[in-house]
């Protein structure tokens, strides 16, 4: 892979988990497990600098992946939403790989795979925008985040994304009540 499809599909990863990110946070403060997201999160959010230019901190981005390894475990299986979270920390995983040179065993496909396989896994029907599934919403958002790198810039895709972690966020509201 030449590295301008690296950064892409990085980038692409990074906007998916910001996103979907929305909803992880509701649920992993249902879960009580916040301080260990927040951990995953920063590492998500060195990459997204190190993609804007930024030197990579391997400090944050080791701990980020330790707490992403152990994350889905902490999450109670009483607790609805688990493959949610599951899939969401596969994405993060498949995101922090891409950072580490001459890793050709997986793809950002992979990580946006997983994606939507956690959006397809929300426990119930939402209403966001003119979906009634996640799934649907998912892909949607997808394919947007394609078209903005396309046309614009880093910048302009970690904003949509941003945006669009407030529909998963409120979604998550709504279910956890």
């Amino acid at each position: 892979m030449d590295e301008m499809l690296d950064a892409t599909g990085a980038a692409l990863c990074c906007a998916a988990a910001i996103r979907l990110g929305g909803a992880m946070r509701v649920l992993a403060a249902r879960a009580e497990v916040p301080d260990h997201y927040d951990l995953v999160v920063a590492g998500v959010d060195n990459i997204v600098a190190s993609l804007e230019g930024k030197d990579l901190d391997e400090s944050v981005l080791g701990k980020a992946f330790g707490e992403n390894w152990d994350l889905d475990v902490r999450y109670p299986a009483e607790l609805s939403g688990g493959a949610f979270f599951r899939r969401w920390t596969q994405l993060v995983f498949v995101t922090i790989v891409l950072t580490r040179p001459r890793q050709q065993q997986l793809v950002a496909v992979q990580g946006l795979d997983s994606a939507l396989e956690a959006a397809a896994a929300w426990p119930s029907d939402v209403s966001v925008d003119s979906f009634i599934r996640l799934a649907d919403y998912e892909l949607a958002c997808q394919r947007d985040a394609e078209k903005r790198l396309r046309k614009g810039s880093l910048p302009a895709l970690w904003k949509l994304a941003e945006e669009q972690s407030g529909q998963y966020r409120r979604a998550a509201e709504l279910f956890v009540g």
